[in-house]
């Protein structure tokens, strides 16, 4: 069985997919860790932006390896390394380059191949696995999803501006919009959840009602 749970940033996806991933004992897939690995790797490798073809080829020389909530490219375990404001800042060149986008979904098809998966990102219902059993749109206010970024940003010891996090995340939600491949969008067969004033449990626990619902029928 395949479960997709798409959603806007700061909607809580990761932690409610994993932890969903958890309780059914599904493995857990977290597509947005794949395009943050490319963007690192771009990132130290210097790569010209603009040049769509060398993101491409960098994409194709990595080792994406997603084990639990561990993510290590090339051996490297990179999960904190992956979740900076400068990665978030350059992640769309990879999300909107073409070739990288088929490449990851065609490993991310690979990785759920006859298993049991939770998947989350942007796409996965509409792109990645239009056939899935159980889809899921999650969400939440804007004013929620900017303070639980900026939280985990502190939290982590960055230095940062509430307000420059409300301001990149409404950037972002327009181009993850406006994406001429593997927009976010919500289809119509999914299911929405609004997270708001739900803790992570409360979220997980809808969301487990849903797919054994769905499971079970």
């Amino acid at each position: 069985m395949i479960v997709t749970i798409d959603g806007p940033a700061g909607a809580g996806k990761t932690s409610a997919t994993r932890g969903l991933a958890e309780r059914l004992g599904f493995r857990f897939l977290d597509t947005g860790a794949m395009y943050r690995a490319v963007t690192l790797a771009g990132i130290r490798q210097r790569v010209d932006w603009q040049d769509e073809a060398a993101l491409a080829r960098i994409t194709a020389g990595l080792e994406l390896v997603l084990t639990g909530d561990r993510v290590f490219m090339n051996g490297e375990d990179v999960t904190q390394a992956i979740r900076t404001q400068e990665v978030t800042g350059f992640t769309h060149y990879a999300a909107d380059n073409r070739s990288v986008r088929l490449q990851l979904v065609q490993h991310q098809r690979d990785i759920a191949a006859g298993i049991n998966v939770v998947t989350d990102g942007r796409d996965q219902a509409t792109d990645v696995f239009p056939g899935a059993e159980c889809k899921i749109f999650l969400t939440a206010s804007d004013q929620v999803r900017a303070r639980r970024r900026y939280e985990e940003l502190r939290g982590r010891g960055e230095e940062v501006a509430f307000e420059e996090v409300l301001t990149k995340q409404i950037d972002r939600d327009r181009r993850d919009q406006d994406r001429q491949f593997g927009g976010l969008h919500k289809v119509a067969d999914s299911i929405e959840v609004n997270t708001d004033g739900l803790s992570t449990e409360e979220v997980i626990d809808r969301l487990e009602k849903i797919v054994r619902k769905r499971w079970d029928g």
